[in-house]
C-alpha cells in the first residue's frame, strides 16, 4: 500500500485476527507476529487462527508469520499493534529495532498499566516515535462483527490526516467504512473509559437494576468522559461522534462486550477474583479503571463519580448496590 510500505500485525487475539483479515483484502502480503511457534504451525495447517475467530479462513501463503517480534518489526514499515493492554508492555519491550521511522498503529484500546500512558504516548517516550507516525484505531467495532462482515465503522486518528487516509485505504471494504480524525489522544482515552463504563453497565444489568437506570448511567458517562478527555487533552472535539459515544454505546450494550459481561458477573454476586477467572478473554476495563483513577487523582482532578464507583467495587471491595445507590442522586 503506497505510503505505508509493508504492514505487519503484532498480536494474535480476536481484534488482531479481524484486522489482519481486513488488511489482506487490500494488500498483497502482510507480516504477522504470533508469539507461540506451535500456534503458527497450527494456523498454517488449518488456515485459521486456532484460538480466536476460528471460523475465518485465511490465505496463509500471503502471510509471513514469525514468533520473533524483531523479525516482524525489522521487515515492516507499518506496525498494527493489537495486544491486550495488560500484556502489551511485556511484548513491546522485546523490540530492539529502532522505530523512529516506522508507522505505529495502535489497536490496543487500553492503557499501559503501571506507566498509566496511552499506547501512542508510550511509543513516543520509549522509542522516540514521531507524532506524525503514530496512529490509533477507534470506534464501535467488535472483532466478531467485523469477522462476520457486518456493516462496521472505524475511526483512524493521526495528527497527519493524510497518513490516516492512507491507512483507511488499507483496511476499507464494502462492509467496513472509515472516518479520519486528528484527535489521537481523545480517541485512545475514550477507548479506555468506555471499558470502565461498560463494566458499570454490566454490573447494573447483573443487579437487574433496569433499563431506565442504565440509560441514566450511560448519559452521565458521556459527560464524565468529555470532562476527563477535555482536561487531559484540550482541543475541539464532538463527544457524540462514533469514536467516543458510538464506542461507548456498543460496549455498554452488546453481548460481545467482555467488559459488560465481566461487570454482569459482579452484579450477580460473583467476586472480582471469580469473575476474572471465569472470563476467557481479558476485560481491559478492570486495568483501565485503576489507571484512570490514578491519573485523575494525581493529575486531572476531574469530577468522575462513575469511575470512582467502579474503582471502589473492583479494588476496595464495595458492595455494588451500595456503591451505585450512593452516586444515583448525582445523575442528571
Amino acid at each position: 500500500m503506497g505510503g505505508l510500505g509493508k504492514i505487519a500485525v503484532v498480536g494474535a487475539g480476536s481484534w488482531a485476527t479481524a484486522l489482519a483479515r481486513l488488511l489482506l483484502l487490500n494488500n498483497d502480503r502482510i507480516a504477522w507476529y504470533v508469539r507461540r511457534p506451535e500456534r503458527i504451525e497450527e494456523f498454517i495447517k488449518s488456515r485459521r487462527n486456532p484460538v480466536y475467530l476460528s471460523d475465518v479462513i485465511f490465505d496463509t501463503t500471503r502471510i509471513d508469520f514469525h514468533s520473533d517480534i524483531n523479525v516482524v518489526v525489522g521487515a515492516a514499515d507499518t506496525l498494527v499493534v493489537a495486544i491486550p493492554s495488560p500484556y502489551f508492555k511485556a511484548e513491546a519491550e522485546k523490540i530492539s529495532i529502532p522505530l523512529e521511522g516506522k508507522n505505529i498503529v495502535s489497536a490496543v484500546k487500553g492503557i499501559v498499566p503501571d506507566d498509566n500512558l496511552i499506547v501512542t504516548e508510550w511509543f513516543a517516550r520509549r522509542y522516540g516515535c514521531r507524532e506524525e507516525n503514530l496512529l490509533v484505531i477507534g470506534g464501535p467495532c467488535h472483532a466478531e462483527e467485523v469477522a462476520l462482515d457486518h456493516m462496521s465503522y472505524l475511526t483512524i486518528g493521526c495528527r497527519d490526516t493524510g497518513k490516516a487516509r492512507l491507512f483507511c485505504d488499507a483496511i476499507s471494504g464494502p462492509k467496513l467504512k472509515t472516518i479520519v480524525s486528528d484527535d489521537v489522544a481523545g480517541i485512545e482515552y475514550g477507548a479506555v473509559l468506555k471499558n470502565v463504563y461498560a463494566i458499570a453497565s454490566g454490573i447494573i444489568d447483573g443487579m437487574k437494576a433496569g433499563d431506565n437506570f442504565k440509560a441514566m448511567l450511560v448519559c452521565n458517562a458521556v459527560s464524565e468522559m468529555r470532562r476527563f478527555i477535555d482536561s487531559v487533552d484540550p482541543m475541539h472535539r464532538d463527544i457524540c461522534r462514533s469514536a467516543y459515544l458510538g464506542d461507548l454505546l456498543v460496549t455498554c450494550y452488546s453481548l460481545f462486550s467482555r467488559n459488560h459481561n465481566f461487570g454482569a458477573m459482579i452484579g450477580k454476586g460473583h467476586s472480582v477474583k471469580a469473575a476474572k477467572m471465569e472470563m476467557e478473554m481479558v476485560a481491559e476495563g478492570y486495568y483501565g479503571t485503576r489507571c484512570i483513577h490514578q491519573i485523575n487523582r494525581t493529575d486531572t482532578h476531574v469530577d468522575m463519580p462513575i469511575l470512582d464507583c467502579v474503582y471502589s467495587i473492583l479494588y476496595e471491595g464495595r458492595n455494588p448496590r451500595e456503591a451505585f445507590r450512593e452516586i444515583a442522586d448525582s445523575f442528571t
